[in-house]
């Protein structure tokens, strides 16, 4: 039986400064930091997490924020751009709060939609798109409201380096539906109500080079981990070679990389952020998986304090 993921669970980046980082995603974008911990392969480095009140799968967008990390070349294998969706109607004001915040915009139009492109402090590129799908969000800064502020992910152009082959990733292993074809890029569509919606050029791009600005992974959905088991045989019965199952604590995980270059993760829903923390108080406190509580000291020492500051400073 054929498998199909719901949409995207999160998209992964690198970054440079964590605390810039953190002032773009919270004080600009107006997420919330669900949690702060630490890349569980690589402890002297943080794990971001950024995405809706309680961190749902579809809304979240992740960093691996170093000072030491060089600037990224962005190209195939690689998300291109990440896509926030935002209430139908609210594109005039974000156009606005951007440039408010010093945020050059650029403004780009395929399959019957309007976008507004711009880049974080580091140079990764996202775009803003109006939908009606998901529900709006609850999570309130400064004059945001639920009628303007970031719902979730709305989805992600795909730059591949052999654009057939991610296209037979889409369709014939993750599940996702051909929508159609437009300026050059082909859509695909999922059944989720965020994370639903892939653009991929009908072009192969040549391969950039990981670093702060570019993407490390796109992550799909799993219902649970018994699926997630199916997965792993659904992913290796098309010819891929797919990591065992790992434990992200937030998630149960495994990764494999399509024949277009990107890498593809495919995590589970539960049990989700609040499992360490109260729902209240997510992202307050360093949280660190069992293994590495004997280290924390060490690792606390290693990594520069952030902080989540007054909303809406651009400073």
């Amino acid at each position: 039986m054929a498998l199909q993921t719901a949409g995207i669970h999160h998209i992964t980046a690198y970054a440079q400064n964590p605390q810039k980082n953190v002032d773009f995603y919270t004080g600009v974008l107006g997420l919330r930091l669900v949690k702060k911990t630490v890349n569980f392969d690589a402890p002297e480095v943080y794990h971001l997490y950024y995405g809706d009140e309680e961190g749902g799968p579809g809304t979240i967008i992740t960093f691996f924020p170093s000072t030491a990390s060089r600037r990224g070349i962005r190209g195939g294998g690689q998300v291109g751009y990440t896509s926030f969706v935002v209430p139908t109607g609210a594109l005039s004001y974000w156009e606005e709060r951007l440039r408010s915040f010093g945020v050059p915009v650029m403004k780009a139009f395929r399959f019957n939609e309007h976008y507004l492109q711009f880049s974080d402090r580091d140079g990764l590129s996202l775009e803003l798109v109006e939908r009606e799908d998901g529900p709006k969000s609850s999570w309130s800064v400064d004059d945001l409201t639920p009628e303007t502020a970031i719902k979730g992910i709305g989805g992600a152009v795909l730059f591949s380096s052999h654009w057939k082959e991610t296209k037979k990733a889409l369709e014939e292993v993750m599940g996702l539906t051909f929508i159609g074809e437009d300026v050059n890029y082909a859509r695909f569509q999922s059944m989720g109500p965020f994370g639903n919606v892939i653009d991929l050029p009908m072009r192969d791009i040549p391969r950039g080079s990981g670093g702060a600005g570019t993407t490390h992974h796109i992550a799909w959905r799993a219902q649970h981990e018994d699926e997630l088991v199916t997965w792993r045989e659904w992913v290796t019965s098309h010819g891929f070679m797919p990591t065992d199952i790992k434990n992200r604590n937030y998630f149960r995980s495994l990764y494999f990389r399509e024949r277009g270059g990107i890498l593809f993760e495919i995590a589970t829903d539960p049990p989700g952020f609040a499992v360490d923390e109260d729902l209240d108080s997510l992202g307050e406190q360093l949280k660190l998986p069992a293994w590495f509580e004997p280290e924390r000291t060490r690792i606390e020492e290693n990594l520069m304090p952030i902080q989540v500051k007054e909303r809406g400073n651009p400073k």
